[in-house]
């Protein structure tokens, strides 16, 4: 059964917002990391920047669409969203109204559901009933029967139900490729690749094989987003940029840095200060923890405004 569900709600002149943030079901974890209900009716276009983190997310829309730009992509306007693994940042917008049920997935739990090899969606935002295996137009239907409950508890329950029985029925993942997934995101992505392999008794070639398929990314790539994560993290909590370099394994300050324009799209010194702009209630995180997501305003996405109003 889904974890207690939390709901914040409030309004303004600029407003109103409600938020339901729950697990799941014990028996979709740890795969299912968690589920985030919104509900937005604001006075303008809303936008944020999500940097790469190590996990899927799939968005079921209520009815209004959200634009998702990725550098060097088409832009897409889509209900209903997929975005597996990515190296890159993606900028969200949307028309001040959205509802609907953002889910966060361990990518090898993803490759389960979907029945698809995930490299296949790496680096991409994709509608999900395009799909070419397991899901075929069901996430559509899926969305209409949430958006139709009267409750984010009635909502969470029926992704309970729904999940666990396409995880019965999907491609079982590996658990070598859990394994080393799970060793990568305890390392912060600091274990070298032949030793990971190694631990699961694979040799580098396989192992990169698999995670592709698994994953959507090489282990090389996810470990370069496990570790651009965690110096996320530490940078919001204060730590500085030379400490930050050392302690998630860069070879300086100035690979951080690169590193984080490449990911990120913005310097440290620009993502940290958005973060902490007096008066600006940060675009909530999806990942717990982790400095995952910016506020942008303006046409240009300029790093960030200085009224109290939620994201």
């Amino acid at each position: 059964m889904t974890s207690a569900v939390r709901v914040r709600s409030g309004e303004g002149p600029w407003g109103s917002w409600e938020t339901a943030v729950a697990r799941p079901d014990p028996r979709l974890r740890p795969g299912v990391i968690g589920y985030r209900g919104m509900r937005l009716a604001l006075d303008r276009p809303r936008a944020r920047l999500e940097a790469p983190i190590g996990a899927a997310t799939l968005l079921l829309g209520f009815g209004e669409p959200v634009r998702i730009s990725r550098a060097g992509r088409p832009t897409d306007t889509l209900v209903c969203v997929y975005c597996g693994p990515t190296t890159t940042p993606a900028v969200g917008e949307h028309s001040g109204r959205l509802a609907g049920v953002e889910v966060l997935l361990m990518p090898w739990a993803a490759f389960t559901l979907f029945g698809t090899p995930q490299y296949e969606l790496a680096n991409r935002t994709v509608d999900p009933d395009e799909l070419p295996h397991a899901l075929g137009t069901r996430v559509g239907e899926l969305a209409a029967a949430l958006a139709a409950l009267p409750t984010w508890e009635a909502r969470f329950r029926l992704l309970d139900d729904v999940f666990a029985r396409w995880s019965d029925a999907g491609t079982p993942c590996s658990r070598r490729v859990v394994r080393a997934w799970a060793e990568l995101t305890r390392t912060g992505g600091a274990i070298p690749v032949r030793r990971l392999a190694d631990d699961v008794g694979w040799s580098v070639r396989h192992l990169e094989n698999r995670f592709r398929e698994q994953i959507g990314l090489g282990p090389k790539a996810a470990a370069r987003v496990l570790r651009l994560q965690r110096a996320r993290t530490l940078l919001a909590a204060g730590r500085g940029q030379a400490e930050t370099a050392a302690v998630c394994g860069y070879y300086d300050q100035a690979h951080l840095s690169g590193e984080f324009k490449a990911m990120t799209g913005c310097t440290p010194r620009e993502f940290t200060a958005a973060r902490r702009t007096p008066g600006h209630v940060p675009a909530p995180d999806r990942l717990t923890g982790a400095a995952t997501s910016l506020a942008l305003v303006s046409e240009r996405g300029a790093l960030f405004s200085k009224t109290r109003e939620p994201d």
